[in-house]
């Protein structure tokens, strides 16, 4: 895997960021396809948005 992925993931779950926008953000970073309409959260959103843009800058938005 991808070291900045994994360092950045790493540094998220410590930070106690939403785990729906970690899961938006590492399924952006990855490219992967959207999620079902009725499962997308605002969260999660944010989340797919930054990691499609490989963006580490908005996630203390999201921190619980």
């Amino acid at each position: 895997m991808d070291k900045t992925y994994y360092d950045f993931t790493t540094k998220m779950e410590k930070a106690g960021v939403d785990d729906e926008y970690i899961q938006g953000w590492q399924m952006g970073y990855l490219d992967m396809p959207d999620r079902e309409e009725q499962r997308t959260t605002e969260a999660w959103s944010a989340g797919k948005e930054d990691g499609a843009a490989k963006n580490m800058g908005n996630y203390t938005n999201y921190i619980k």
